[in-house]
């Protein structure tokens, strides 16, 4: 989820058949509320996972998130898991299976990126241990969020100055398709910052996971 689109309600907030308020832009599939209540926003520090949720959010851009969710599963089958190392392997045959793979997002640019980006995965790991090490020392002070995190503040997060550091860091190390916006999604997605809103009742449960989360370094 790459932040509030048009229709959300004036508060941002729905109300589901179980009762539960969330943020609205689940949209009642039940996948995609899955995904909402269960994984977006809780920290992840598991490398191949923050991987492959900074590529998916690559293979995202221009389409909807719902999209690459339904195809996911296809996706960790097409690229190994998401197992970096394995990723950073992969030749000009393994280029021309995806391109026929009808079952991912078929777009040469952001098959190579994926590729590319592995061996600057294998990169980082070398360097600072692991790539949670890496991506976790961007996380902003908390001073720098809202303080009240309702649907205009959220509005306004699109990027932030913590993602556009981010990607401006990853594209110097050589990464591709890692634009500030994307970065910021990346951030949402694995749980740097907690952008459910307020009044979601997943919010407050991420929050306290937030707290116990101990950050690789």
């Amino acid at each position: 989820m790459t932040g509030p689109h048009d229709g959300r309600p004036p508060d941002g907030i729905v109300t589901g058949d179980d009762g539960r308020d969330r943020c609205w832009w689940h949209g009642g599939h039940d996948d995609y509320l899955a995904y909402h209540d269960g994984e977006w926003g809780r920290p992840v520090d598991d490398d191949a996972r923050l991987f492959e949720k900074l590529c998916l959010e690559g293979f995202q851009s221009g389409l909807s998130w719902l999209t690459i969710l339904r195809k996911r599963e296809n996706f960790r089958a097409a690229f190994a898991g998401f197992d970096y190392e394995a990723v950073a392997r992969f030749g000009p045959d393994d280029v021309t299976r995806l391109l026929g793979d009808a079952g991912i997002v078929r777009h040469r640019g952001k098959i190579e990126s994926t590729i590319n980006n592995a061996a600057r995965a294998c990169e980082l790991a070398d360097e600072f241990g692991s790539v949670g090490a890496y991506v976790w020392r961007c996380e902003p002070e908390p001073a720098a969020r809202p303080t009240r995190l309702d649907h205009a503040a959220l509005s306004t997060l699109s990027k932030t100055a913590e993602s556009t550091a981010l990607s401006k860091d990853l594209k110097k190390r050589g990464w591709s398709f890692v634009g500030p916006t994307t970065v910021y999604a990346f951030m949402q997605a694995m749980g740097m910052v907690n952008d459910h809103l307020e009044g979601c009742w997943v919010r407050d449960e991420v929050e306290a996971e937030r707290g116990r989360f101990r950050r690789p370094s």
